[in-house]
């Protein structure tokens, strides 16, 4: 890829000092930066790279003390946001799959549309439905009457269990399992487990993204519900029965329990859990290595409710 900076600037619509003409081959991080690259400076923790950085040209905030003159700048008023959109427009990965591979099992009853296209070893079951676009890499494997809508990408080694159903551009990462089932025993009287059979299933909204070896597990009856545009981090469970509101993000290692429901645009962060049948409000931030115990129906005020639970765990 080469880019004029003038290219770039009129993109972001940037503010050039500098060669306009300065052609940029490359996007890097500011302490990895080498000649031609193009690079970015948006949190004060980085300007200590400013001075040695062999970048060509750099984003940067209005105002910025440019003391070298053998860089090119411009300047954006997000740098970072302004980066992503570069890497968006010319920088964006590109995957070759295309066709059937001759490895691929394709059930004769699965339904295929447009332009679809399958990796090794990939087994799509009967009764399978795959939108247009769709990829799914190699060693996946569906099992029957799974759903999958238009330009969804599922990456290597996942396993999507029967029934399930897939939104439109979802992306799902390697190692992940949608449709496992649910943590369901009864205990008799003499302390056997007995297994609950798990015949619901997993629906999974438009706009979502799943991260690597996360586990989704299918409803008890019913649907385990990750609504339209959650963002999921590596290494999460998400138990059966478990809705997940739209545009909430759950970061690595957490945990949501059973039948519990999280509202619209919520942040667990990193190793937060949650306990059962319980529900939180919208927009409601549970801190990292938290333990929520309790219902959280206020809205509003999350820092103040988040702060007394904590104390109440801490007692």
């Amino acid at each position: 890829m080469k880019l004029s900076l003038k290219e770039i600037a009129e993109l972001i619509d940037g503010k050039i000092f500098g060669d306009e003409n300065l052609i940029i081959k490359n996007i890097s991080k500011i302490e990895e930066s080498q000649n031609g690259d193009l690079t970015f400076l948006y949190l004060p923790a980085y300007e200590k790279y400013f001075p040695v950085t062999k970048a060509s040209a750099i984003l940067v905030k209005p105002g910025f003390n440019k003391t070298r003159k053998d860089i090119s700048y411009i300047e954006v008023k997000n740098p970072n946001s302004a980066f992503f959109l570069i890497i968006e427009k010319y920088f964006k990965p590109t995957f070759n799959l295309k066709g059937i591979d001759n490895t691929a099992f394709v059930d004769t009853t699965a339904v295929l549309s447009e332009n679809v296209s399958i990796g090794r070893n990939v087994v799509v079951s009967a009764g399978c439905r795959i939108g247009k676009n769709v990829k799914i890499f190699h060693n996946t494997v569906l099992l029957e009457n799974v759903e999958i809508g238009d330009n969804s990408f599922l990456f290597s080694n996942v396993s999507v269990r029967e029934n399930c159903k897939i939104g439109e551009r979802v992306i799902v990462h390697s190692g992940t399992v949608i449709g496992s089932d649910g943590f369901g025993y009864e205990v008799d009287s003499f302390g056997v487990y007995h297994k609950i059979p798990q015949v619901g299933n997993v629906v999974i909204g438009d706009d979502v993204e799943i991260g690597s070896n996360v586990s989704i597990d299918r409803a008890t009856i019913g649907s385990t519900i990750i609504k339209k545009g959650v963002k999921i981090d590596n290494l999460v469970q998400v138990a059966h029965n478990v809705v997940i509101g739209e545009n909430t993000v759950l970061v690595a290692q957490c945990g949501v329990s059973g039948s519990t429901k999280v509202g619209n645009n919520c942040i667990l962060a990193g190793q937060a859990g949650l306990v059962g049948h319980i529900e939180l409000a919208d927009k409601v931030i549970i801190s990292a290595q938290s333990g929520y115990l309790n219902q959280l129906q206020n809205q509003g005020n999350t820092a103040d409710h988040l702060y007394r639970n904590l104390k109440l765990l801490l007692e």
